[in-house]
């Protein structure tokens, strides 16, 4: 099964989905990013945060979703929802969630509460991932009424 984390510039949460994903998951379930308007980088501070946590990044790099390898099982679109930023909306054939995670690239103030921003949504996302990777995916994968009703439970847990 192949999962795409999505949002609008594939810079910043979305890498961290994808990365945090093939880190975690087992075989046989593979992450890409893509973005609607990608930024056509990928933001330090979350590479940072990655390679400190002991995370890959070799390979990833920003990339619109008009450039995907393959069609997508499943796609979880992380854009935030307190800023009300507009989410892009994909229209494949995949079973989609929204797992909103406020966006650290945009936050403001000292290099701590940077940092911490940046550690929230790493924590979101982790935490969210793992519950996903913890599921009986072998079951759901034959049953997406049920895996649609657990990707969106999935997207309201906070850590």
């Amino acid at each position: 099964m192949n999962v795409l984390f999505l949002c609008t510039g594939n810079s910043c949460r979305s890498l961290m989905g994808e990365a945090l994903f093939n880190h975690l998951a087992r075989e046989g379930w593979h992450a890409l990013s893509a973005g609607s308007k990608p930024l056509g980088r990928l933001n330090s501070r979350a590479l940072a945060l990655l390679e400190e946590k002991g995370i890959s990044t070799s390979g990833y790099f920003s990339k619109s979703w008009n450039d995907l390898p393959l069609t997508p099982d499943i796609v979880i679109s992380v854009c935030g929802n307190a800023a009300n930023e507009t989410c892009p909306a994909y229209l494949g054939p995949a079973l989609r969630a929204h797992w909103g995670v406020e966006d650290p690239a945009h936050a403001e103030g000292s290099e701590a509460e940077i940092k911490a921003a940046f550690e929230t949504a790493y924590a979101i996302l982790r935490h969210r991932i793992e519950t996903f990777l913890a599921l009986p995916l072998n079951e759901l994968a034959n049953d997406r009424e049920r895996l649609k009703v657990e990707l969106d439970r999935i997207g309201n847990l906070l850590p």
